[in-house]
């Protein structure tokens, strides 16, 4: 009997899990709704496709009503992105920030090394610092370092994290994000299919004045008769409504309703952040990493983003090629892509920045959060209602 119920148990786990992936899998994305979208995209059409990538995700969501910091209600959550899955070989890398009003840790030395040691970590404002130092233990537990020759005890790091803010929606100085939490997404990180809109980092952030959160795509590019791929994941927490564009449409300025319900901030200005990591596997040096790290601005002008005085747009770059260069000793070998044949990578990024920009806004779902704040989710009938009157889509 004991072994039977196991059995039931272990079923109706099984039953849920392939539920919930088969609703997540049948979950529309931009394309789905015909936004029409350049670029040809990778299988998953997500940071994921470029190989090794890995990202998890940890939400936290619970309380309702009234606002009682330490209580809740929560709407927050951490986001890791591993750029060699959980093995420990440095990437070189290149950051850049469009506007400073936010935190990206860890890039000074990024700047001054050329490499990215560890995962990135992405969640809102106030929980940058437990986040950090949870990275650091969590490297340390699981030797995702490399001793330094002459000093094997040494062990040290300047973990990446950067965040947005939530506070509209979350009891953000309740600081609800925990050591566990951040274990859990770097832990649970994994290749494949990636979840967007209210997940992770993401869960309680606004973009356009519509539910946003996490959103990722992905382009293939042939260069000199190599295939290489570019992935985006994005973290969106930015811009107003009236300056909101898809596909060249001001969908912004024709949806005056579904406006934020006890919206503290009065928002008559671009306010918020936004934070994106690009991914390569083409073969990339330093310099041209934060060479494409500074095209992520134009895919997010296409939707109608102009890095205001509020926001924190910082974005970080990193190519999986030249497996070994960080090696401590010995001289390497290394390969790059000549600077006259990198064009189509800028324009990859400007792509794949833009979509993934979309699919936050399209996953995202209505939120209400702290003292009942409500944030509307896109309403997708609509916007493919404008983008038909606008002649972007074929009635």
């Amino acid at each position: 009997m004991k072994n039977e119920s196991i059995m039931k148990r272990i079923f109706v786990v099984l039953l849920f899990s392939f539920a919930f992936s088969f609703s997540y899998a049948q979950k529309p994305r931009a394309r789905d709704l015909g936004i029409p979208l350049e670029g040809k995209t990778g299988t998953f059409n997500a940071i994921t496709d470029v190989k090794g990538v890995e990202v998890g995700h940890t939400t936290l969501i619970s309380g309702e009503g009234k606002l009682v910091v330490g209580e809740g209600p929560v709407r927050t959550g951490v986001t890791a992105i591993f750029p060699r899955g959980k093995q420990y070989d440095p990437v070189f890398a290149g950051w850049y920030s469009l506007n400073g009003n936010g935190e990206m840790t860890g890039t000074t030395w990024v700047e001054e090394s050329g490499f990215l040691e560890g995962p990135i970590a992405i969640t809102n404002t106030h929980s940058v610092g437990i986040v950090r130092d949870a990275v650091v233990e969590w490297e340390f537990e699981n030797n995702h370092f490399d001793p330094l020759p002459d000093e094997p005890d040494v062990f040290w790091a300047l973990p990446v994290v950067a965040e947005t803010y939530d506070g509209d929606l979350n009891d953000i100085n309740g600081f609800h994000v925990k050591k566990e939490h951040v274990f859990s997404a770097l832990d649970n990180a994994k290749s494949g299919p990636v979840e967007e809109g209210n997940v992770g980092g993401g869960t309680g952030m606004i973009c356009h004045q519509f539910k946003g959160g996490i959103g990722t795509s992905s382009r293939e590019v042939v260069i000199n008769n190599t295939t290489y791929t570019l992935g985006v994941l994005v973290q969106a927490n930015y811009g107003t409504r009236e300056s909101l564009t898809i596909a060249g449409v001001p969908v912004g300025k024709e949806i005056s309703d579904r406006q934020i319900l006890m919206d503290p901030l009065k928002r008559q200005e671009e306010r918020g952040s936004i934070i994106v990591i690009v991914a390569t596997d083409a073969p990339l040096l330093p310099h041209q990493l934060k060479r494409l790290a500074r095209r992520v601005p134009i895919g997010i002008s296409r939707v109608g983003g102009y890095g205001g005085n509020g926001s924190g747009d910082i974005f970080i770059a990193f190519s999986t090629a030249n497996s070994g260069a960080a090696d401590r000793v010995d001289t390497q070998q290394l390969t790059m892509i000549p600077n006259d044949k990198i064009s189509s990578l800028f324009e990859a990024v400007a792509q794949a920045t833009e979509e993934s920009i979309l699919n936050a806004l399209v996953a995202a779902e209505t939120m209400v959060g702290k003292n009942n704040t409500t944030v509307y989710e896109l309403p997708e009938d609509e916007v493919i209602a404008l983008l038909k009157k606008y002649g972007r889509i074929n009635p």
